[in-house]
């Protein structure tokens, strides 16, 4: 969304990057007023209350202004950003005071001829995203010999010159917050992943040497002028320094208090508990994972449970379903978008399966670890997170027995999965050690009785008491 305003300057707006949504929160700045854009370069990541994205310009020019600092939430199709474009950007004093005329010609027969097409927040054109330097910047006191001494060297024949600037470390979205909020410098981390990326443990280490103490026999340093960053989380916060920590609730985690608080006072939640011998689910699971067809696939039981559910959904078809309020209508879904509640650096979210009725276990588990991969990624799209029917949370990952889940607006019911483990249980009349979990259905009263909630639930427990029965009831 651009509007162009007297002197051939283009108003960048905060679009809308998923459905309806009215705000979005400014991350990170990747230019500055000065800097050199091009058709589909990443000025900045945003986070909306579904996921974090990356906002490409849509025109060549010079950035004139920056509205709004990282930090601010602003609403949807308000102006972010002020690029120069034609004759306003040709007007601009020069970028460079020293450019390399042949890496400019290179870049320009590099350059496509046309954009390429470009979804907000789901990729970029092949254009370079390298920016020039600003007016009037200069190379830092500790850089200037090194800068001085590779240009000198290009001009005798001995090399190219070193760049002014350095380049933006590499860091997927979740790790650049998290460095953010540490008050990490990713310039100065260590990379260990594949191709030069920095990792979430790389930004934790570069914070434990940061902490080191230092040898009693150094002398104190002049500490540098520490970078603005957010609050810290309560778990950074010594005892020592602060009675209590303030944290803004917005983004993902705003939506979320919105949408339960919505649920819980919405729809009469009822939920039922059944414990349960999954000794055999878990012999499974074990088999599965060296079964060829398996290869390379994420294989727990998480899978086989999502599996009992949907098997349990097709043989109660009337627990898949919403109400319409406005309509005074039960809407029975002949489909099964399976949610998966998970928890991220930014708050928990709920990405569903799309159609997960119709795979296959194999399908299923690769829709599983592709779901759970790109969670953790914090590359989660909007429509991920839209039109699910039904939910798992499996709050066994963190040593939990159960508890009494709150159903996603828009939604009947949702699985909570406990913790499984080994426990004296009454197997073929004697007291034995056997795997065994707890579940617990929330389901809406209103559409969902206790008997049609109880089959489900009775249902899901068999397959996984017995998961032969996959063969007979899928």
């Amino acid at each position: 969304m651009t509007t162009m305003t007297e002197g051939s300057v283009r108003e960048f707006k905060m679009p809308d990057v998923g459905e309806g949504l009215t705000e979005a929160e400014i991350l990170k700045w990747y230019v500055q007023p000065g800097d050199t854009v091009t058709d589909g370069q990443v000025v900045c990541e945003v986070e909306t209350a579904k996921a974090a994205v990356e906002l490409p310009i849509p025109y060549d020019g010079v950035v004139r202004e920056l509205h709004f600092p990282e930090g601010t939430t602003v609403d949807v199709g308000t102006s972010i950003i002020a690029v120069a474009v034609g004759d306003a950007a040709a007007a601009e004093p020069a970028q460079e005071p020293v450019e390399d005329t042949a890496a400019t010609d290179a870049a320009e027969e590099k350059k496509p001829e046309a954009r390429q097409p470009v979804l907000v927040g789901y990729g970029v054109s092949t254009s370079s995203t390298r920016r020039r330097p600003r007016k009037g910047a200069q190379v830092p006191a500790q850089e200037a010999p090194a800068a001085s001494a590779a240009i000198q060297a290009e001009m005798n024949g001995h090399g190219p010159a070193a760049p002014a600037t350095r380049e933006r470390p590499l860091a997927k979205p979740p790790v650049r917050k998290l460095a953010k909020d540490l008050g990490v410098d990713l310039a100065t981390v260590t990379p260990t992943g594949p191709d030069g990326v920095i990792t979430r443990e790389d930004v934790h280490a570069a914070v434990a040497l940061a902490q080191a103490p230092e040898p009693a026999t150094a002398p104190a340093a002049a500490a540098p002028a520490a970078p603005v960053t957010p609050a810290p989380s309560p778990a950074a916060v010594s005892y020592d320094t602060a009675r209590e920590t303030r944290i803004p609730v917005k983004g993902v985690r705003k939506a979320t208090a919105a949408a339960m608080v919505g649920s819980a006072f919405t729809a009469p939640h009822v939920t039922e508990f059944v414990t349960v011998d999954v000794t055999r689910t878990m012999k499974l699971v074990e088999e599965l994972k060296q079964d060829k067809e398996f290869t390379g696939l994420r294989v727990n039981p998480l899978l086989l449970i999502a599996k009992a559910l949907l098997v349990a959904i097709k043989r109660n078809p009337d627990i898949n379903a919403s109400w319409d309020e406005a309509a005074q209508e039960i809407v029975v879904k002949h489909y099964v978008n399976l949610g998966i509640a998970a928890a991220t650096p930014r708050g928990l979210i709920v990405p569903n399966i799309k159609d997960a009725h119709a795979k296959t276990l194999p399908q299923l588990a690769e829709s599983l670890g592709e779901l759970v991969s790109t969670a953790r990624e914090g590359k989660t799209s909007p429509a991920a997170m839209q039109g699910g029917t039904v939910t798992i949370t499996n709050v066994g990952v963190f040593g939990v027995d159960t508890g009494t889940p709150i159903l996603n607006p828009g939604e009947s019911a949702i699985l909570a999965v406990g913790a499984i483990k080994l426990q004296p249980w009454v197997h073929k009349g004697k007291v034995k050690p056997r795997q065994v979990t707890t579940l617990a259905l929330s389901f809406d009263h209103r559409l969902v009785d206790g008997e049609l909630g109880s089959k489900v639930l009775a249902d899901v427990a068999a397959i996984l008491e017995q998961p032969k029965r996959l063969l007979t009831w899928a």
